[in-house]
C-alpha cells in the first residue's frame, strides 16, 4: 500500500482451489462496456487474464496500458514500479480468484469499487494488500499485512507464504459484505457502510477522501508502484446478483 454474505453454502473446498479450469478463451471488442479477451465458463466465471493478452486492462484514466507490465510465461509479471492498472469493466456484487506471488519486500494490493473521481484509485477503492509479510515494512501492522483490508482490518498472522512462492487469493463482495480470502482460509470480514467501518474509516488516513469506499459499483485494480517484483495468474472473476 502507498505510504498511500459471502454466497451461501460456499465451501472452504471451493474458496481454496488453486488449479482451475479456464475455458476457451474468445476476444470481444474493447470498450467501456466490454471486458476484452475474457472468457466465460458455464459456472459464470469469467477470466480476467488469459496468458497471452493484457486487453482486458488498461492505466488509471487512460485507455492505455501503462508499461512495466508484461506477459512471461503465461503470467503477468511487474518487476518495477510502475503505473496502477485496472479491469475495463466495473464490477459491483462479485466473487474475484487470482493467484500472486511477490518477491522479498515487495508490496502491491488489489482494489475493488475504485472510481475515477481522484487523482489516485486507492482514494476511492478499499485494497486487499498483497506483501511479502516478513519482509516488508508494512507486515509489522496487521493492519497492512497481506490480506488486509488496507489499514481497517486485520488478518491473522501465518496464513501468506513467503516471498517468492504462489498465494491463492479470493475476494467477495456481496452487497455491503464483504470477505477476503487468503489460502483457503477466511481471514477479513466486514460490511461496507457500518457505523464501524465509518468508524475506521474516520480513524485513518482515507478520512481525508469523502466518497473512500462509497461506490456500490466499480473498478478492480492492481498497484503498481512499488518496488519488488509481482506475479499474478488465474485471475478470473464471477459476477453475483
Amino acid at each position: 500500500m502507498r505510504f498511500s454474505r459471502a454466497l451461501v453454502g460456499l465451501t472452504l473446498a471451493t474458496v481454496g482451489c488453486v488449479h482451475r479450469t479456464t475455458s476457451t478463451t474468445s476476444v470481444v471488442g474493447v470498450g467501456a462496456s466490454a471486458v476484452a479477451s475474457s472468457a466465460m465458463t458455464s459456472s459464470g466465471w469469467r477470466t480476467l487474464f488469459d496468458g497471452k493478452t493484457l486487453s482486458a486492462w488498461r492505466g488509471y484514466k487512460t485507455q492505455e496500458l501503462p508499461t512495466g507490465w508484461n506477459i512471461v510465461d503465461g503470467t503477468i509479471v511487474k518487476e518495477k514500479g510502475a503505473e496502477d492498472i485496472m479491469t475495463r469493466d466495473q464490477f459491483a456484487n462479485f466473487e474475484l480468484d487470482l493467484d500472486w506471488k511477490i518477491a522479498k519486500g515487495g508490496n502491491s494490493g488489489v482494489f475493488y469499487h475504485g472510481t475515477e473521481e481522484y487523482d489516485h484509485i486507492y482514494w476511492s477503492g478499499p485494497e486487499y494488500q498483497l506483501l511479502d509479510d516478513a519482509n516488508a515494512p508494512d507486515g509489522r501492522n496487521r493492519l497492512t499485512s497481506a490480506a488486509a483490508a488496507y489499514g481497517l482490518y486485520a488478518p491473522p498472522a501465518g496464513v501468506v507464504k513467503p516471498f517468492g512462492e504462489w498465494n491463492t487469493t479470493r475476494i467477495i463482495v456481496n452487497g455491503a459484505h464483504v470477505e477476503h480470502w487468503l489460502n483457503g482460509q477466511k481471514v477479513v470480514e466486514y460490511e461496507l457502510w457500518s457505523p464501524d467501518w465509518k468508524a475506521k474509516v474516520a480513524a485513518s488516513k482515507f478520512a481525508a477522501y469523502p466518497n473512500y469506499g462509497m461506490a456500490k459499483k466499480g473498478y478492480i485494480g492492481i498497484q503498481g508502484d512499488h518496488p519488488g517484483t509481482l506475479t499474478l495468474r488465474n485471475i478470473r472473476i464471477r459476477e453475483l446478483p
